[in-house]
């Protein structure tokens, strides 16, 4: 992986290191195109982040990866240098609604890593060619090719985009094209669906504080706690015990313009009647506002788009909304399938 451009005239553009555009370049790469992947972020993941506090791994997106698709499984299977974690949460606490319910049916598979969830895109992106700290801020259509505009002025070109963003922000980026049937009828699609927030606070304490009896607690009575992670029951040699709260959507988006301070402090205080007084004085904290945390569940499409336009570009879109389930699995799959679908339309 680089973050600087080493590939001549990419015959595609990925918009979007996160599980879905990294896969999706992956399958495209291994079948012979030449793909350059940008992102706006210093890293690659987008979603499935993990931070480190003194060399400790934290995960604050997912927490843990799941699925049933082989492949998908197989892609996990496949990152070497981890210690996974399988069936984790082990623990369980509590009967609040989990934000992927189906992660917990018979058949699904869960796992994490000791070294962090992160090791899978960082996985996916080895051999590819990434430009991070890359902001596109619009498309445009040449007479062939599309052209991508970035905020630092660059543009870059080649015969296909895929848009690999979350869904208000795929939305956006195909609203600065020219409204042909085929992009204006994207647009009325995505239109009908929506992301929901997650306001996180992660929270490090010292190991003399009581460890829970729990991986995962879900309150089914707070307003709002969507879980309580123990996250450092994943690590192998922890320095803190570190919790990850992670908020109720309809709350989140109540105080998603609110200054951070005013939302962690109202989070601690909610862990600290569940927990133990102690959650309320943490060590270290870092909150994170996930303003497009997941899509709306039991609302996502079955495949990936692709559209064709009259120059004969073509412009695909995935992410969690384009195959069942949501989570990083439809993320991946999205990805996968689209990738193949390009390959099939133009071998």
């Amino acid at each position: 992986m680089s973050s600087q451009v080493s590939v001549t005239t990419p015959e595609v553009i990925v918009i979007g290191a996160g599980v879905a555009g990294l896969e999706c370049a992956r399958t495209l790469a291994a079948g012979g195109r030449r793909v350059l992947v940008v992102d706006r972020a210093r890293g690659v993941g987008g979603r499935c982040a993990t931070r480190r506090f003194e060399q400790q791994p934290v995960d604050f997106g997912p927490l843990f990866l799941h699925g049933s698709d082989a492949a998908f499984l197989a892609a996990i299977a496949s990152v070497p240098g981890v210690t996974p974690l399988a069936d984790w949460p082990h623990r369980v606490e509590g009967r609040g609604a989990p934000c992927q319910p189906a992660s917990f049916n018979p058949g699904e598979r869960r796992f994490a890593f000791a070294e962090g969830l992160a090791a899978f895109p960082r996985h996916l992106a080895q051999g590819l060619t990434v430009k991070l700290s890359t902001r596109v801020v619009r498309l445009s259509a040449g007479e062939r090719t599309f052209l991508v505009h970035t905020e630092a002025g660059e543009v870059l070109e080649a015969s296909d985009v895929v848009v690999a963003l979350a869904l208000e922000q795929s939305r956006a980026l195909l609203g600065t094209l020219p409204q042909t049937p085929e992009v204006a009828g994207a647009l009325g699609l995505l239109g009908m669906f929506a992301s929901v927030p997650s306001l996180t606070l992660i929270a490090g304490y010292g190991l003399e504080t009581p460890a829970p009896a729990w991986d995962v607690q879900y309150p089914e009575d707070s307003d709002c706690l969507q879980l309580i992670a123990n996250d450092s029951a994943k690590r192998k040699a922890p320095r803190a015990r570190v919790l990850v709260l992670q908020a109720r959507p309809r709350w989140s988006r109540q105080r998603l313009e609110l200054p951070a301070e005013t939302w962690a402090a109202e989070l601690l205080a909610e862990a600290a009647g569940r927990v133990g007084a102690w959650a309320a004085q943490p060590l270290f904290s870092a909150p994170h506002r996930w303003s497009y945390a997941r899509v709306e569940r039991g609302s996502e499409l079955a495949q990936p788009l692709s559209l064709s336009l009259p120059g004969g570009q073509r412009l695909g879109l995935a992410g969690d909304l384009f195959a069942p389930g949501g989570g990083v699995q439809a993320a991946w799959l999205s990805g996968n399938h689209l990738a193949q679908r390009l390959l099939q339309e133009n071998p």
